[in-house]
């Protein structure tokens, strides 16, 4: 038995769960949402790395 592994028959009942959860028609928003999401998640660290590479102090003239 392989832990990590995924096969199809799994990811088949995953899926039919999360259509019965959630419902056939409010997928496409829930992808809508959770690209959005990771998107701006991206964004965030992204604008995070070149704030700190701003405010780094200016290098010493000798």
């Amino acid at each position: 038995m392989h832990i990590g592994s995924l096969g199809l028959p799994e990811l088949l009942v995953i899926l039919v769960i999360v259509i019965v959860i959630f419902g056939a028609k409010k997928l496409p928003d829930l992808g809508k949402s959770l690209g959005e999401g990771i998107r701006n998640f991206k964004g965030s660290i992204n604008k995070d790395k070149d704030d700190s590479d701003d405010k780094a102090p200016p290098a010493s003239k000798s």
